[in-house]
């Protein structure tokens, strides 16, 4: 592969604190051809990188959601977000008992996201989109959001708008606002999906650098599994089976 070269040092190797611990998870969709992603277990550290592979429709955003605590599972033995040093959430209790709001702070606090798309603000300047995250928690903004910007090549851009930008530097500002308030964890999903293969590298290798500075668990699903390897993810796969009597596709998680 050509462009920026990988990052040769493991500068964060995964804390032995765990992030997620999922045991016996299940997720159903119904419907004429329904759909039921299983996580017998799934274990995820602090620092970790992890990569969800797989083809389109195996489950990969299923799962994501599920760790982003913005769909509710039908069923779990445990489900567990270490949210800090000490604290523990209980997900599938939370979502039981109809804790919404806990959820949503836990996300908001100690979780960055960042869409296919970027899912970017039009009417906000970069600056402003990238110091979304910190406004939401009352953290200054400033320096925090121009440290995160030059770190990411973006620094000169941060007065322009979405519309002024390239598809790449739009992805580095939705990279930069899931980072800006120094989150636990990232979850991406496809981020490098809409971008030429150049570019992609370059914003993986960028992405992969400043989570492991940052010390943060960086969780992605790709179809890219080359990429994942060279940067030093730990992969989880799908494993899909279908019903043969009523349709109904079967996706298991292992890694």
């Amino acid at each position: 592969m050509g462009g920026t070269a990988a990052p040769t040092s493991t500068a964060s190797v995964a804390d032995s604190r765990q992030v997620f611990h999922l045991k016996e998870v299940t997720k159903r969709w119904a419907g004429e051809n329904g759909f039921v992603l299983t996580v017998p277990e799934l274990t995820i550290h602090l620092g970790e990188k992890v990569a969800l592979v797989g083809f389109s429709g195996c489950g990969k955003s299923t799962l994501l959601d599920l760790l982003a605590m913005v769909l509710r599972p039908n069923s779990a033995t445990v489900f567990a977000f270490f949210a800090g040093q000490k604290e523990r959430l209980d997900v599938i209790e939370a979502w039981r008992r109809k804790k919404l709001d806990t959820l949503a702070y836990a996300r908001m606090l100690h979780m960055g996201y960042v869409l296919q798309t970027g899912g970017l603000l039009p009417f906000l300047s970069v600056r402003d989109n990238i110091g979304l995250s910190r406004q939401g928690l009352g953290l200054p903004v400033q320096d925090a959001v121009e440290e995160v910007a030059d770190r990411l090549g973006i620094g000169r851009h941060l007065e322009k708008f979405p519309s002024q930008l390239s598809v790449g530097e739009r992805q580095r500002v939705a990279i930069a606002r899931a980072m800006a308030h120094e989150p636990s964890v990232v979850i991406a999903d496809e981020p490098t999906a809409s971008l030429d293969p150049i570019n992609a590298e370059e914003i993986m290798v960028l992405f992969t650098r400043l989570t492991d500075e940052y010390g943060v668990t960086l969780v992605v699903a790709t179809h890219e599994w080359d990429r994942v390897d060279e940067l030093g993810f730990r992969r989880v796969n799908f494993k899909l089976e279908q019903d043969a009597t009523h349709g109904t596709v079967r996706a298991t998680v292992s890694g």
